[in-house]
């Protein structure tokens, strides 16, 4: 984590202060953001088999997309938010989409009532049950349309999806009885658990092998009882920021999905992605400064010694962690709040009102859509992207 230095922070909170606008910002620190996608790129060369694919709501910005998309040559989107789908669609002209939660079938029927020119676009819908698989075919027929169609498939997360060989087979039937409607694309196993399990329960090279074993399995139906619906080309996803660094080395997957770990909040630290660099911080400005906490209704405590200020800055309660300046954390007993969060800091701190304090979220896409604009901070300056809102 070279970047977390406090010539870093006192240069950003510098060049905040001369923009002389003084509220809450989202930033992507360029220089970190990229020495993230070189090390990516490096490994993605290693691992030929595999197609990377870009997680849309865990980056929700279009420009930062489009720096991404362009640096590791690919225009394969995985979505999770259908207000999303559009936005990629009208950006990329070789989009590749495949979503990465299965969608109520109204919002299907809602996006082909309302976009019959995507009608033939190239979207992957993501179907995790025999019934889901019904009514898919329902809204094939109703339009007219052969939809593709991915299996998720239960790798060991237990979230859900395929997790029996007859499930997957009847499955597959209903798919090669009606190739008219819907084409089968390939399959979907999400492993986040992999890095998750306490090493006492599972090491975490065990989990991803048995993880790897279960996919297989999948694979080895398609190819020796559905051989029809085998293809070289299918799309047999896996993957997920936390075990990137497992499947570069060795996957049975073609196609990986990632996304969080390019900024690197504070959730995906971990032995797996140490090399990379924090990316994304939130920065807000200090509205006050107090010689020292005072709690209501207890103000004989104010007589005491005291070894820390209280500030409290603009806005709050973010999905975040206060990082700068050194020492910094909100008080325990006065309470967190969204409005004029009070945080301490070491009574020696040199701080004043109108300087920015710095939080390193802990998840990227549930901060980006909080803000309107991204601020991507690159040689001292700032150049706004608009987020993803919705």
């Amino acid at each position: 984590m070279s970047r977390l230095n406090t010539i870093f922070f006192e240069q950003l909170n510098g060049d905040l202060k001369r923009r002389e606008y003084a509220l809450p910002h989202l930033i992507v620190d360029a220089q970190a953001l990229e020495q993230n996608l070189q090390y990516v790129t490096t490994q993605l060369r290693d691992a030929k088999q595999l197609q990377p694919r870009i997680v849309v709501k865990s980056l929700a910005c279009l420009e930062l997309l489009k720096i991404i998309s362009q640096k590791l040559s690919t225009q394969r989107f995985m979505v999770f938010h259908l207000p999303q789908l559009l936005p990629i669609l009208e950006s990329f002209s070789g989009a590749d989409i495949l979503f990465g939660k299965p969608m109520p079938v109204s919002l299907v029927k809602y996006f082909y009532n309302e976009n019959h020119h995507w009608q033939s676009s190239n979207i992957q819908w993501l179907v995790d049950s025999h019934e889901r698989l019904l009514e898919y075919l329902d809204i094939a027929k109703l339009f007219a349309l052969r939809l593709k169609i991915n299996i998720e498939i239960d790798v060991g997360l237990h979230r859900g999806g395929v997790n029996t060989k007859s499930s997957l087979k009847q499955m597959l039937g209903v798919i090669q009885e009606h190739t008219e409607y819907l084409e089968f694309t390939g399959l979907m196993g999400y492993d986040a658990h992999v890095t998750k399990l306490p090493s006492i329960i599972k090491k975490s090279e065990d989990a991803y092998q048995e993880s790897q074993q279960i996919y297989q399995a999948y694979i080895s139906i398609i190819q020796n009882d559905f051989s029809k619906l085998w293809r070289d080309d299918l799309c047999l996803n896996g993957g997920g920021s936390p075990s990137f660094s497992f499947h570069v080395k060795h996957s049975v997957c073609n196609d990986l999905s990632f996304g969080s770990m390019l900024l690197k909040p504070s959730d995906f630290d971990g032995d797996t992605l140490s090399v990379l660099q924090p990316a994304l911080w939130i920065a807000t400005p200090v509205l006050k400064v107090l010689p020292h906490t005072q709690l209501p209704g207890l103000p004989f405590l104010n007589k005491l010694p005291h070894a820390y200020k209280a500030l409290f800055v603009y806005g709050g309660y973010w999905m975040a962690d206060y990082i700068y300046p050194k020492g910094i954390r909100p008080h325990v007993l006065y309470g967190r709040s969204t409005n004029q969060e009070m945080v301490n800091v070491p009574k020696n701190t040199e701080i004043e009102v109108d300087d920015f304090v710095f939080l390193r979220p802990t998840q990227s896409e549930a901060i980006i859509p909080q803000f309107s604009k991204l601020y991507c901070y690159q040689n001292r300056h700032f150049e706004a992207w608009e987020s993803f809102r919705e």
